[in-house]
């Protein structure tokens, strides 16, 4: 009955310390995914600013000077 009780001590330990370690994996997991996402929102604003910013420019371009 001891043995009995010492294994399933064991096994606990073992699965605790597994529990942690995947804890500590899914913490650095989700830390990137939120670095990720701020560089994406980084990366799509400053391509609707340079879209934004070459459309001015075309529009520019495309007006008829005002000697014609």
């Amino acid at each position: 009955m001891n043995e009995r009780i010492t294994e399933l001590e064991i096994k606990i330990a073992y699965q605790e310390d597994t529990i942690q370690q995947l804890d500590s994996v899914v913490c650095q997991q989700q830390e990137q995914i939120d670095m990720l996402i701020k560089q994406f929102k980084q990366l799509t604003q400053s391509s609707q600013d340079s879209t934004e910013g070459a459309k001015s420019l075309f529009s520019a371009l495309d007006e008829v000077p005002p000697h014609y």
